[in-house]
């Protein structure tokens, strides 16, 4: 089943499921996806606005260019998505507890997101923009942020020694957070 160019407005999972299938150019204002199941599912130039999708389940869910605004994705495991074709944006989201490991991630936008305690272990985020996150206790593990723009993210720590950082930006207030481990003072 292919849905196509349809608004959903207000929609509560706990009352009224999507049915599985392709959605290709909807925009989802206002829903409540909180524990919903996603599996399978396919979203192609699909926006959410204003949506809860705390604890949903994203196994093999198809993302492509999907773009989600002002959203709550806590505990997302977005690892479990198709890997197919992946490619979304996040503006003004909570992202606390997500988890992006081992996706293939170029140039994905963050923008202004509270990002605490995220999982982005053995995930390429070349080219990848963190504009104005909070990347409390964020997880950089074997990650690849070659090119990647950290210049107004903050509150994060990146092991150099552990992670690719070639090209990445960087501003100088948040050198800080490349000699954590060093346990060193900068003033």
């Amino acid at each position: 089943m292919t849905i196509e160019d349809k608004e959903f407005s207000s929609l509560n999972w706990d009352d009224e499921a999507l049915l599985p299938g392709t959605y290709e150019n909807c925009r989802f204002d206002s829903c409540y996806f909180s524990g919903a199941d996603f599996s399978g599912f396919r979203f192609i130039f699909c926006q959410f606005e204003s949506c809860d999708f705390t604890m949903a389940d994203w196994n093999e869910t198809a993302l492509q260019e999907v773009q989600f605004i002002d959203c709550k994705l806590l505990g997302a495991n977005l690892y479990a998505c198709n890997a197919f074709l992946l490619e979304f944006s996040f503006t003004n989201c909570q992202l606390d507890l997500a988890n992006f490991h081992s996706l293939k991630l170029d140039a994905t936008r963050f923008v202004k997101c509270r990002m605490e305690e995220v999982d982005f272990s053995d995930a390429n985020l070349k080219n990848a923009l963190f504009d104005a996150c909070d990347l409390s206790r964020a997880i950089f593990n074997n990650t690849i942020l070659e090119k990647a723009d950290f210049r107004t993210a903050y509150n994060f720590s990146i092991d150099p020694e552990e992670n690719y950082i070639q090209g990445a930006r960087f501003s100088q207030s948040g050198l800080a957070g490349l000699l954590n481990k060093y346990d060193i003072e900068i003033e």
